[in-house]
């Protein structure tokens, strides 16, 4: 039977004000227009897949809101390029990093959140039986779509080394892929290890015919 789609409420249409009001501020004059697309393109393959699914399969208000989050991000990194955001030099000129670590943000949120949404996903369907096997499976879910990101961006490299310079944004360190997905692997363990009990209370209020946020 088709799930009655979800009311438009004031938790939505803000969700959707902050989504579309960072995105403009993002686009407006970024650093590299080709960057920016690269950059912004995951948190718009997100939009679009949430209202395709929002309808038959509505998420957790915690999934909504750190998608939020993690689009924030890429905006930020687009506008600027990860390597010249004005947060990440800041906080390098006070803690005496020799390198602007913004991009480290992106790729440890890129464990914590897909790896939380991922992890809800396959609760709900029953896809997966045992926690330790959940816990197992999301683990390996991250990793994977980390490592699919650092193809992409050895793949940019390929197609255009000016481009790839801004999106790849390694500013000379050698360990930077494998950086990378080391903070994915960190992000998606504190994810789990912080919110699953939220996160199994929200499920529990969903299925249960709670009210969606």
């Amino acid at each position: 039977m088709t799930r009655p789609a979800p009311r438009v409420d004031g938790w939505t249409l803000l969700w959707l004000a902050l989504f579309f009001g960072v995105l403009a501020w993002s686009g407006w004059r970024p650093k590299d227009r080709l960057t920016w697309l690269l950059e912004v393109a995951p948190a718009l393959a997100g939009l679009v897949a949430l209202a395709v699914t929002r309808r038959r399969f509505p998420l957790t208000p915690l999934s909504y809101w750190l998608i939020l989050g993690f689009s924030f991000v890429l905006m930020v990194g687009g506008k600027y390029t990860y390597a010249e955001v004005p947060l990440g030099d800041w906080v390098s000129a006070w803690l005496g990093w020799p390198r602007n670590n913004y991009d480290k943000l992106g790729h440890f949120l890129q464990g914590f959140v897909p790896g939380l949404v991922a992890r809800e996903v396959l609760l709900r369907l029953r896809v997966v039986n045992g926690r330790g096997w959940l816990y197992f499976v999301v683990v390996c879910f991250a990793l994977a779509l980390s490592a699919t990101y650092e193809l992409v961006e050895w793949a940019a490299a390929l197609v255009s080394a000016e481009a790839a310079q801004a999106f790849l944004g390694t500013q000379g360190y050698v360990w930077d892929t494998q950086s990378d997905m080391f903070l994915a692997l960190v992000g998606v363990n504190v994810g789990l290890l912080t919110l699953a009990g939220v996160q199994d209370r929200q499920i529990a209020r969903l299925e249960g015919g709670g009210r969606h946020a």
